[in-house]
């Protein structure tokens, strides 16, 4: 990433449920598109995202899609603790590897896998960013909760699942 720091006023953080109803995925997707699009646009420049199944990882592969595309953009991957993809299978271990190569920077907010690493890691993700865009389905998740922060701390927050 060189020199180029987070600004929060230039930030946008990603959340979403790790199983999205396949008929909604696509139309999820280019709603996300088009928000990022929006966000690029307004000069946004700096996107976090948590790296877990799902929508996170999602908005991350559209984020490094676009910055191969040759967007100034950055990829800061957010991650709850260094093994967190431990159970995953091999093709998502593979995606996961894939994600962490092209981010320009990644934070582990714990080392080791605790109960708390997930909710720690959005909060640093809320408290780190202007913009929240989520993939909400279910209030009653990590997702709603991270949503209910980032509402919360004043985040312009949008729901591409809606």
């Amino acid at each position: 990433m060189g020199n180029k720091k987070m600004d929060i006023e230039t930030t946008c953080c990603f959340t979403g449920h790790r199983k999205l109803p396949a008929s909604k995925v696509e139309k999820i997707v280019m709603a996300l598109d088009h928000e990022i699009e929006k966000l690029i646009a307004e000069g946004v420049t700096h996107y976090i995202s948590g790296g877990a199944l799902g929508f996170d990882q999602i908005a991350a592969s559209l984020i490094i899609a676009k910055k191969q595309m040759g967007k100034p953009i950055y990829l800061t991957l957010a991650l709850p603790c260094k093994d967190q993809d431990a159970l995953w299978s091999e093709k998502q271990q593979e995606l996961y590897k894939h994600l962490l190569d092209e981010a320009d920077r990644i934070v582990f907010v714990s080392e080791k896998y605790s109960p708390s690493c997930m909710k720690e890691r959005n909060a640093y993700m809320v408290s780190n960013s202007k913009y929240c865009i989520c993939a909400l389905l279910n209030e009653r998740s990590g997702t709603g909760q991270t949503v209910h922060m980032a509402r919360k701390k004043g985040l312009r927050v949008t729901n591409v699942a809606k």
